[in-house]
């Protein structure tokens, strides 16, 4: 674990999750599993502090348990999974722009509270939707439902680990930590629910009836007391499943950029159906043929069998091979060579970075290094046809720089943080004025009355605000910006791993 990386998840510890919860989830990244007690003896917290800590770091994943052959619960952090909380506005925009405004909150409240049952995040949901709706309208229960099913569907969310049902012992102690199983062919069943109602909205709009609506609310909330059909049954957020959505769209663009968009659109139709027949580590697709991808090719996406056939083979005689024959029936049989795919995405996004940060000469010694694997230095002089002086500097460049993208998104999340906590009386003032405003819109007031409202913040503040608005956007733009170079390169790493 490199400093780089413990620095980075203490911050988003801390900001997602509080300080408590962020010394302790540091301190195990920091020394590795540790029991409850000594937890609690190393940090100088009480034992109720740290377990209600890992309670929350357990919930949401960023903590494992296991039980030791001495009979103590050894907690172990999961730092990977601490860094992805990095990319979780990208999950969350990512379910809306493939599910709209409802598969962005089902993401959303998932990953706000690690895991939730479905009948839970339905009606969160759709209570959500409908504070957001005019007047008179509201969210039926049954359209939230049918999107959880469809993100399940695409395996988008999946199933929590559970345990298995059977006769309590009736007789002796329970286990210290329970036994938790999952059946592989289960993970994206949805149960099936009779989810009848609608989204509610936490205040009444008119004052005369509510004590009608405060009545029917209790009764509604007595009816609904009974435990619901799928207790039990939690889900949370398939990260693989997105990481593997990204790593999809990285090859299209690619692909777009390097020939054409229809090419694109054949190459994103393969991965579209190989998305929940293909595991997010393996080297190829499965096998498609040319058939096959012909009939799921978009509806109106105008093109010929004969067209489709000969961009297959310009794609697999494509020096990149991104694309790959396999076989001759069906019309010609076509993988993506997803290992091959990463790698040039890999290459392509270092090169960029040495050329941005180095200049095109030392690009030029980069690239020649890549090809060549090893070069001593007399030969890298005279096949880049570098003077020796230069080259030598340029060499001394990359190898003495040490440019980290983890460290990058930490001293980007520090200099957000700064900013706020410097204006943090000028944002609290902000929410408050618009939350008059809002209040005041809603009874109906006057132009004059809400520009009196909005004139509390002066013209220098409104300035400052502007000014603050811009910089925090332009830090959260560059920590994505450097997060999508961190998953490109891990993404390659991994294939070579698991490959």
């Amino acid at each position: 674990m490199t400093q780089a990386e413990i620095k980075l998840s203490s911050l988003l510890l801390s900001e997602h999750f509080g300080d408590i919860v962020e010394k302790i989830g540091t301190h195990l990244i920091r020394m590795g599993s540790q029991p409850l007690r000594m937890i609690a003896h190393d940090t100088g917290m009480s034992l109720d502090q740290v377990r209600k800590a890992l309670c929350v770091l357990i919930q949401h994943n960023l903590v494992t348990y296991e039980l030791q052959k001495r009979g103590l619960v050894e907690y172990e952090a999961q730092c990977s999974r601490v860094l992805r909380i990095l990319r979780y506005p990208r999950y969350i925009y990512t379910a809306k722009t493939l599910y709209s405004d409802t598969g962005e909150l089902i993401v959303e409240e998932l990953l706000l509270n690690g895991k939730m049952s479905m009948s839970a995040t339905v009606k969160k949901v759709a209570d959500r939707l409908t504070e957001t709706m005019e007047d008179g309208k509201t969210m039926e229960y049954s359209e939230v439902s049918s999107t959880f099913v469809r993100l399940a569907d695409t395996h988008f969310v999946q199933r929590c680990p559970s345990v298995p049902e059977g006769p309590e012992p009736s007789d002796g102690p329970p286990p210290p930590v329970p036994t938790l199983q999952l059946n592989e062919k289960d993970m994206y069943v949805v149960p099936k629910l009779n989810l009848i109602g609608k989204g509610k909205r936490r205040h009444s709009d008119n004052g005369q009836d509510n004590g009608e609506r405060k009545a029917k609310r209790q009764k509604q909330e007595a009816d609904s007391n009974e435990s619901p059909s799928d207790d039990g049954i939690y889900w949370q957020v398939n990260i693989d499943r997105f990481h593997q959505h990204f790593r999809d769209q990285a090859i299209v663009s690619a692909v777009a950029n390097r020939m054409d968009q229809t090419s694109s659109e054949i190459v994103r139709t393969m991965l579209r159906m190989s998305e929940v027949t293909t595991s997010s580590n393996a080297p190829y697709t499965m096998p498609l043929s040319s058939n096959e991808i012909f009939r799921s090719l978009p509806a109106g996406y105008n093109i010929s069998k004969q067209i489709l056939d000969q961009y297959l083979t310009l794609l697999a005689d494509d020096p990149l091979e991104f694309v790959g024959k396999s076989g001759e029936s069906g019309g010609g049989m076509y993988v993506i060579n997803l290992h091959k795919a990463l790698a040039s995405l890999a290459t392509a996004t270092l090169e960029s970075i040495v050329q941005e940060r180095f200049g095109s000469r030392c690009a030029r010694i980069f690239r020649l290094l890549l090809r060549k694997k090893h070069l001593e230095q007399k030969q890298i002089e005279d096949f880049a046809m570098i003077p020796a002086k230069e080259a030598k500097e340029m060499m001394y460049k990359m190898l003495s720089t040490n440019f980290v993208a983890l460290q990058s998104v930490a001293n980007l999340i520090e200099r957000r943080l700064h900013e706020t906590k410097e204006n943090r009386r000028l944002l609290e003032k902000s929410q408050r004025v618009e939350a008059i405003l809002a209040s005041i819109q809603a009874s109906g007031a006057e132009e004059a009355q809400l520009q009196e409202i909005e004139e509390m913040i002066t013209a220098p503040e409104r300035q400052q605000l502007e000014s603050l608005k811009h910089n925090v956007n332009k830090i959260d733009a560059s920590e994505n910006q450097v997060d999508e170079t961190i998953f490109i390169l891990e993404s390659y790493i991994n294939s070579t791993i698991k490959s």
